[in-house]
């Protein structure tokens, strides 16, 4: 918790935008609460800041979207309470059979999305209400509306989210435990028992799917962000997100990454098949000590900061990587032929994944 709110204060970042969404729902619901319960006078006024919260969304597509969904929903919770209340003569167990099934059904429908709860929420509050009157339901309809707006509103033109930062945010953090998970595996695959640490490498490999979907959702956000949203001419939203292709090419590197991981571990578990020699073993950790100091400057390079130097040491690393994929394949052709099947499909991976993290790939 304490680093969540250093995070917010010192720097930009999901736990600001997080912040900001929060102080913007809260700050909406109090706005609609003033209009509709302090200067309408309105008899049911809690709805109204109740809508305002739920369309303070994590873009102002979203907000629209809720909106209509959620006052869709509301209406028709609304009225069939109210009709089920008058045909049952405010008879609150009837009315609640009549209304409960069928509003939950409705709720489901995919169309009405996760608003489609409130239309049972609201009959209840209608049927428990016990005035089922044509004003009433009139009252309750406009009260909707007016927090719907108003947080449309505020979700708008408060500090509206852009979502363009994110995905930068996790392609670096995709990059960075990359690196970390080569590194481990280029430190291990030099120590005596080489493949002591596989289960291991193989998890950590397979968290990196976890990030991948991240990158997914945050690009989903930073394109649906950008639908009708003023903040592109009201807020700095800063460099714009790396091109689709990174999270292509990255996707590729992780797979990479996991059948390395995948193929150790089957080594280790699989007593009948014979590992690869000490000889090979240690090159193959040069191949992904260099590899992974690949995925370390591409954090740099994705955070913004593409100078002469970074590309330079990147070069370098890969030159040196490919030079050492090069020692690794005459060491293969030196191998016994039952340790040739194992060691030409690590071969193989580690030949990938360096030619993925190449530029030109």
């Amino acid at each position: 918790m304490r680093r969540s709110v250093r995070s917010a204060c010192v720097e930009a970042g999901p736990e600001r935008d997080t912040l900001v969404q929060s102080l913007k729902a809260a700050g909406a619901a109090i706005a609609a609460w003033a209009v509709s319960g302090w200067w309408f006078q309105a008899p049911m006024a809690l709805l109204a800041p109740w809508t305002a919260i739920a369309m303070v969304g994590s873009t102002v597509y979203q907000s629209v979207r809720t909106g209509i969904q959620q006052f869709a929903i509301i209406a028709l919770g609304t009225v069939w309470a109210s009709t089920a209340m008058t045909f049952t003569h405010d008879q609150t167990m009837a009315a609640m059979l009549l209304t409960l099934p069928f509003m939950m059904l409705v709720g489901n429908y995919r169309r009405f999305g996760s608003q489609g709860i409130y239309g049972a929420t609201t009959a209840l509050f209608v049927i428990t209400g016990g005035v089922s009157s044509t004003s009433t339901v009139g009252h309750r309809l406009l009260e909707t509306l007016i927090g719907a707006v108003i947080g449309l509103l505020v979700n708008a033109f408060v500090l509206p989210p852009v979502h363009l930062r994110s995905v930068s945010d996790r392609l670096v953090r995709l990059a960075r435990e990359t690196a970390d998970v080569l590194g481990a595996m280029a430190e291990g695959l030099r120590e005596e028992d080489a493949l002591e640490k596989s289960e291991s490498w193989h998890h950590s490999a397979g968290s990196l799917t976890s990030s991948l979907q991240n990158v997914s959702d945050a690009r989903r956000w930073a394109m649906e962000g950008s639908r009708w949203n003023p903040g592109g001419r009201l807020r700095r939203t800063g460099p714009k997100p790396p091109p689709f292709a990174e999270d292509t090419r990255w996707s590729r590197v992780c797979t990479r990454v996991l059948a390395l991981t995948r193929t150790l571990k089957t080594i280790s578990d699989d007593t009948e098949l014979t590992p690869p020699s000490a000889d090979f073993f240690r090159l193959l950790s040069d191949v992904l000590g260099q590899a992974g100091r690949i995925c370390e400057i591409e954090t740099e390079l994705l955070s913004g900061s593409a100078t002469g130097a970074l590309h330079e040491r990147r070069d370098a690393a890969l030159e040196e990587a490919w030079s050492a994929l090069s020692s690794l394949t005459d060491t293969f052709h030196r191998l016994e032929p039952s340790a040739s099947a194992v060691g030409g499909e690590l071969l193989l991976e580690a030949r990938q994944l360096v030619t993925e993290l190449a530029p030109s790939a």
